[in-house]
């Protein structure tokens, strides 16, 4: 990569927001966790969807490979150039503005550097609800949440970004831009081109805008912790929650005993909200369009009901709004909690919901044998089948030792899952961490298939290299 071809990409967005010094560029080089560092000669921030059109025209015209990157709170590497590797990043966070807000049509339209937290507080100022919540809301963005598909701790109720995005806007990997901010909820009018650029984690092109859907905000909101022995027992609960409340039921997180102590400890102002300690917790929320009493009402009935069939040991509803949000932060804390007791090996894996109990014991088991002194941290979104199943490093083993053991107990949880029929990516995607592990376990058609829309898309192997799928005849460091 030539300083001429630098050059080029500079002229286009201009000197001040072409990033060529290699301290400001280090922020941009490595994810949250730490895993992947790439290397990159220069950081390129365009300030419009024209200029994104040129930078991708220009990249394609010169080989240059891309790597697009929004708030840099992705977990598996797909927003980090390669190591090894020389890649231009192009980041979307000058592409920051609400273009409009349609309370009336329940529609946002957004650029892709919009900060999910900013996007809460213009869809509040009209009374209205975008349910994407993720603990990183104040740094992520949304072309970023659009491009991993992210779910959240709302899909029960409201689903992935998927399904709260009604059109986009995508600059092509040749420059053309493609205009598809359409806000119909009904258009059946040949194929989805939408669908195949969420989730795609910028392998296809670069989303630059998107028209997302709003809700009315909830009238009524309650939230409750339930102590339980098993997770058979929190299964048994989600039945009755699910019979109960129906689409009031908006969260339903699964979390052990242990998770529970890191976020007491480790995150200040955190407290056990029960008397006793528990194996397990629940925290179930509902959201009601009637009234704070009927939220209230279908949540007492839960507890009474649950706790008369023997289901729960204990539990206490909130009984104010911060008392609401802060049993949510212990929930949400959870992944930070761990971070003061050494390294952690992660999982974000879904199975069906029946089968979590199952699952549980069988990779805790199996993890054990392998690590018998594994402190094991599994939680997570119980209501939508996805379990965050992360072992913490074990007291008196070095980080180095422990994560030099990552891809084997990968290998013993994801084999596992794979055998109950679950996905190996449930909200995080695939960025260069499960790529290799993609293109094991599905069909060679499938794979066969990706890779047909990549080339048809990215004939000249410019967009996110290395990210999703290989790319046939390039080999990849890994």
């Amino acid at each position: 990569m030539t300083k001429v071809v630098l050059d080029r990409f500079a002229a286009i967005v201009g000197d001040a927001h072409a990033v060529r010094d290699p301290d400001d560029i280090a922020p941009y080089l490595i994810e949250p966790r730490g895993l992947y560092h790439g290397n990159s000669p220069m950081v390129l921030k365009p300030g419009s969807v024209d200029e994104v059109s040129k930078i991708l025209a220009t990249a394609t015209e010169t080989g240059t490979p891309l790597v697009p990157q929004a708030g840099n709170t992705g977990h598996t590497g797909g927003q980090v150039p390669l190591e090894g590797e020389s890649q231009v990043i192009v980041s979307l966070s000058r592409l920051n503005r609400i273009r409009n807000v349609d309370p009336t049509g329940n529609t946002m339209t957004v650029e892709a550097g919009c900060i999910l937290e900013d996007i809460h507080k213009a869809a509040n100022e009209v009374e209205r609800l975008f349910p994407l919540s993720l603990g990183s809301q104040g740094t992520c963005q949304i072309g970023g949440n659009l491009s991993t598909n992210a779910g959240g701790i709302a899909v029960l109720a409201y689903g992935n970004t998927r399904q709260l995005c009604l059109g986009l806007e995508v600059v092509l990997p040749t420059g053309e831009i493609w205009n598809g901010l359409r806000s119909l909820k009904k258009d059946n009018t040949g194929y989805d081109l939408r669908d195949l650029f969420i989730g795609a984690e910028g392998t296809l092109g670069i989303i630059t805008a998107a028209v997302i859907k709003l809700l009315p905000i909830p009238v009524g909101h309650q939230v409750a912790i339930a102590g339980l022995d098993s997770p058979d027992q929190a299964l048994a609960l989600l039945n009755k929650a699910e019979r109960k409340c129906g689409h009031a039921l908006t969260g339903f997180e699964l979390m052990p005993r242990i998770g529970m102590e890191f976020t007491t400890t480790h995150i200040p102002g955190n407290r056990d909200p029960l008397q006793e300690n528990y194996d397990w917790y629940v925290l179930i929320d509902i959201s009601s369009s009637q009234s704070e009493e009927a939220a209230d009402i279908m949540m007492q009935g839960i507890m009474e009901e649950a706790f008369s069939d023997g289901i729960i040991k204990d539990a206490v509803i909130a009984q104010s709004e911060s008392q609401r949000a802060a049993f949510w932060n212990l929930r949400e804390m959870m992944p930070d909690s761990q971070k003061p007791e050494g390294s952690s090996i992660k999982h974000d894996v879904s199975v069906p919901i029946a089968a979590i109990p199952d699952f549980m014991t069988r990779a805790d088991r199996a993890v054990r044998a392998a690590m018998p002194d594994a402190r094991i941290v599994a939680f997570g979104h119980m209501g939508d089948g996805n379990i965050h199943y992360n072992i913490t490093q074990p007291k008196g083993v070095t980080p180095a030792a422990f994560l030099a053991r990552r891809h084997e107990i990968n290998e013993i949880v994801y084999e596992i899952v794979l055998e109950m029929g679950g996905s190996i990516s449930a909200e995080h995607g695939i960025g260069q961490m499960k790529r290799d592990k993609l293109a094991a376990i599905r069909q060679p058609i499938e794979i066969e298939l990706m890779q047909r829309i990549k080339a048809a898309f990215d004939p000249a192997g410019i967009m996110n290299p290395g990210k999703v799928i290989n790319t046939p005849g390039k080999p990849l460091p890994h």
